[in-house]
C-alpha cells in the first residue's frame, strides 16, 4: 500500500484532488474595462505634478519681449520653492497679484474643455490672476535707475541684453535708489516701455516689490511652440564679482571668522604667560 503522508497529493497532469480539471488560464481584462483606470491614473498624476513639481503657463500679453512671446507656453518649476529656495537675481518667475497689479485687467472666458484642462494643469487657469517678470534683485540690494542710465544693483551696472530692441533700461520711468525689503523680490519686464513692473506700483504696499511667498516658481523653459522651444537662463551679467549686497549677516559672519584666531591666540598666550610665571623662583617663594 502506498504510503500516505496526510499532506496534499497531486493527481495526474499536476492537478489537486478536488480540483477536478485543470485551471483554465485568466482572461485577460478588457481594455475598454482598464481604460477609465488608466485614465484616472494618469489624471491623479497630472494633478500631483502640478500641484508638487511643474506648471504650464501662458503668456498673455507683450510685457517679456523678445524672451517671451505672446502666446508662448512656458514650464514652471514649483518644486524648489518647496525645499526653502527663494528667487535668485535674473530668474523669470510667475508670481501672483500683489494686490492690485491687475486691477481692471479682464478674466478672459473658458469653456468646459479649457477648465478641465486647466484643473490638470495642460492649461492656465484664467481664473488664477498671475503675473511673469524677471527678478532684478533680491531682499537686501539696492536697486536704482536714473533716465538715460542702465539699471544698477548694489552700485553695479547691469549689461541687459535681453532688453527689447529699441527700448531704454528706464527712460519711461525712472527708479530708485530703493532698498529691497528682505523676503521680497524687484521685478521688471524685458520689454521695459511696455511693461507694468515694479516701477509702477510703488505707491502700493511693498513699494512696488514681491513678495516671496507670492512667487509660484520660475519659468526655466518655453514648452511651445516647438519652433520656439528654449531654456531660461540667468544672464551671465547676474553673476558679475560683488553684485550681492554686504547684508547684516554676512558681516557678522565675516567678523566671527575673524574673531576665532584672535580669541584663540589670546588664550594661548595667557596659558603661557601664567605656566612661565608658575616655573619662576620668585612664584615658588
Amino acid at each position: 500500500m502506498p504510503a500516505q503522508d496526510g499532506g496534499r497529493g497531486e493527481g495526474p497532469g499536476g492537478a489537486e484532488p478536488g480540483d477536478g480539471e485543470s485551471r483554465a488560464p485568466r482572461k485577460p481584462r478588457s481594455f475598454w474595462k482598464e481604460l477609465p483606470l488608466l485614465i484616472g491614473i494618469a489624471l491623479v498624476l497630472a494633478l500631483l505634478i502640478k500641484t508638487f513639481l511643474v506648471q504650464a503657463f501662458s503668456i498673455p500679453s507683450d510685457s517679456m519681449q523678445d524672451t517671451l512671446q505672446r502666446g508662448d507656453r512656458v514650464l514652471v518649476d514649483k518644486l524648489t520653492p518647496w525645499f526653502g529656495a527663494e528667487p535668485q537675481r535674473g530668474e523669470v518667475v510667475v508670481f501672483h497679484d500683489p494686490g492690485g497689479w491687475l486691477d481692471g485687467e479682464p478674466t478672459p472666458s473658458q469653456n468646459a474643455a479649457q477648465k478641465f484642462l486647466s484643473f490638470i494643469g495642460l492649461m492656465p487657469s484664467a481664473e488664477e490672476k498671475d503675473l511673469i517678470k524677471r527678478v532684478i534683485a533680491v531682499g537686501g540690494d539696492t536697486v536704482e535707475c536714473q533716465k538715460g542710465g542702465p539699471v544698477k544693483v548694489n552700485g553695479k551696472t547691469l549689461t541687459e541684453p535681453y532688453i527689447y530692441p529699441g527700448n531704454t533700461a528706464c527712460d519711461d520711468k525712472p527708479f530708485g535708489p530703493i532698498k529691497v525689503p528682505q523676503g521680497r523680490i524687484w521685478v521688471m519686464g524685458d520689454h521695459r516701455q511696455d511693461s507694468l513692473d515694479s516701477r509702477w506700483h510703488q505707491e502700493l504696499p511693498g513699494g512696488g516689490t514681491v513678495s516671496n511667498d507670492e512667487v509660484v516658481g520660475r519659468a526655466f523653459t518655453i514648452a511651445w511652440p516647438l519652433n520656439r522651444l528654449d531654456w531660461l537662463g540667468v544672464p551671465d551679467t547676474f553673476d558679475q564679482p560683488g553684485l550681492s549686497a554686504m547684508g547684516t549677516a554676512a558681516p557678522a559672519a565675516a567678523g566671527l571668522v575673524g574673531a576665532v584666531p584672535m580669541v584663540l591666540w589670546r588664550r594661548r598666550r595667557k596659558l603661557l604667560q601664567a605656566q612661565v610665571k608658575a616655573q619662576s623662583p620668585v612664584a615658588k617663594g
